[in-house]
């Protein structure tokens, strides 16, 4: 339990159903779905598509979204990949000629946005209410105005020079040249009349027509090779989960080309120690090491497993565990090594990116786990004028390599860095969770599950830890990690830094059968709210 007299949020406990989201409104739609018959699944999307509105900077329509949905009495979760793909024209030999390199802004950093035909494919199999209906309350904050909260103020504030540099965006999203003042109420008519179409025509409004005109219109001036028929041929998947055992507990994620299986192969190393008896350096240390390990092997190995081969066996065996666990020197730092060694250099890793996450569990104990993106802040930057839709970038995690699992390709998707998660136990869900923060997700995944599984925090606690990043040459550490565990693991050899941004955010659910009650956390690294009843 945590210190009532200092500065803090408890857990939120309910009877019947519960919402995390890192909006307040966002969770406030949800709740309204759940109290009026709706399931899981509706206020999900009801939630996700308010999010896509009023934290734009974090999320759109013109993202991606993965889904965990575990219906009560599923042995396993469902699946859901609703990530974009490469124009069809998108060939390494084009870029090659053209020497074209695929920057945060470009035209070539869009997919095809697959958030809406993955909304629709949840709602139509394991939804109680219409995908119009669901977009009602995000239409009215679009069309009528949402006051902007403080987290999303201070994003946007410091996003503008993505949007400042796309006349549309600018127009749009920099009213009198500068960001809107925080507590001030904003509008996007442009974007309720687009969810008013796809309210009415489905995904059909968004994928064909004059919106989906709209958006290739504008990658086509700026020079992308996306067509009307990429558009048009654009579908969500349902794919075959990948997941471990980890004390005593099932860990879900979806798999490859999201980073989810970086998270379970931590996990499976972490197993080997006593992760809770662990002093706060001793701790930070295993997970600086296993973090590079793992993320090592991402950035070699991962890709579209569509189109390219991901060992997601042998990096799920007890060899791939025992080589990584016996290569951890605990007095001292050591490079990352690829078990086997393959013959192929990294190329450069990305910084930080945004995302929003949510969880749900409704009266009926069915568990959805939920992330929506547009990667960077802002995403592209590239507005589409009329429809007031704004692109996403993650095709920015495409790699140069010829040859690579994740070079870009016709129809590719990028490695993924959201991810959702679902811990189940005994073939029952136990919780929905997830952590935002781009690259950091992954490691973000180890650091909620051990704060509970290994630390015995509460969801919160877990939640409120200060957190660690071991990537791109240096280990971040928030302001949370003591002084004397810095300088503990810069004596062991690690570049350890200061954070300079919160790593994350997240959300989780604990669903607690023995109690007949759900837990709720909320990070409060964003603005973070979860409510139940």
């Amino acid at each position: 339990m945590r210190d009532f007299s200092a500065p803090g949020r408890s857990p939120v406990y309910a009877a019947n159903a519960a919402v995390a989201t890192s909006h307040p409104l966002s969770t406030l739609a949800a709740i309204e779905v759940l109290r009026a018959g709706g399931n899981a699944v509706d206020a999900g999307i009801a939630a996700v598509a308010v999010q896509c509105v009023v934290d734009p900077l974090m999320t759109g329509i013109g993202g991606d979204c993965f889904a965990l949905y575990a219906p009560a009495g599923a042995k396993t979760p469902i699946a859901l990949d609703g990530s974009g793909r490469a124009p069809a024209a998108a060939t390494p030999e084009w870029y090659a000629a053209h020497g074209v390199a695929i920057t945060p802004t470009s035209p070539h950093a869009v997919t095809v946005p697959g958030a809406v035909g993955a909304w629709d494919l949840l709602v139509r199999q394991h939804g109680t209410r219409s995908l119009g209906e669901l977009l009602q309350p995000a239409i009215g904050y679009a069309e009528h105005g949402f006051v902007i909260q403080q987290r999303v103020g201070w994003d946007w504030q410091r996003n503008v020079a993505r949007v400042a540099g796309d006349p549309h965006a600018a127009a749009t999203y920099l009213p009198g040249g500068a960001a809107p003042a925080i507590g001030s109420v904003f509008r996007l008519p442009k974007l309720a009349a687009t969810l008013r179409r796809i309210a009415e025509e489905g995904p059909r409004g968004f994928y064909e027509g004059s919106v989906a005109d709209d958006m290739v219109g504008r990658l086509t001036e700026l020079g992308g090779l996306h067509t009307r028929d990429d558009f048009a041929g654009a579908r969500p998947d349902v794919v075959t989960p990948v997941s471990t055992r980890y004390r005593g507990y099932d860990v879900y994620e979806c798999p490859p080309a999201g980073q989810g299986l970086a998270a379970l192969m931590m996990l499976n190393v972490l197993s080997h120690h006593d992760v809770g008896a662990l002093s706060d350096l001793d701790r930070l240390h295993l997970f600086a090491e296993t973090c590079k390990q793992a993320y090592h092997h991402r950035d070699v190995l991962f890709g579209d497993a569509d189109l390219a081969r991901v060992p997601v066996e042998h990096l799920l065996s007890d060899a791939w565990k025992a080589a990584a666990h016996g290569a951890i020197d605990m007095s001292r730092a050591q490079p990352p090594e690829i078990y086997p060694e393959i013959a192929r250099e990294i190329a450069e890793e990305r910084a930080h990116k945004d995302t929003v996450y949510l969880c749900v569990v409704d009266r009926d104990g069915n568990a959805l786990s939920l992330i929506n993106s547009v990667f960077q802040g802002f995403g592209s930057g590239i507005l589409a004028p009329e429809s007031g839709v704004l692109l996403h970038n993650r095709g920015l995690s495409f790699r140069s390599e010829a040859g690579h699992p994740n070079s870009v390709g016709p129809g590719q998707r990028p490695m993924h860095t959201i991810i959702p998660g679902m811990l189940m136990k005994d073939g029952q869900a136990v919780a929905p969770f997830g952590v935002m923060g781009g690259h950091y997700q992954a490691m973000g995944h180890v650091e909620l599950l051990s704060g509970i599984l290994d630390r015995g925090l509460d969801v919160q606690a877990a939640l409120d830890a200060p957190r660690s990043f071991a990537y791109g040459g240096s280990l971040e550490l928030e302001g949370g990690i003591s002084d004397a565990a810095m300088a503990g693991l810069i004596a062991r050899g690690h570049p350890a830094i200061r954070a300079p941004l919160p790593l994350g955010g997240g959300q989780i659910i604990w669903i607690d059968r023995a109690a007949g009650t759900l837990v709720a956390g909320s990070d409060p690294r964003k603005d973070g709210a979860a409510l139940g009843y």
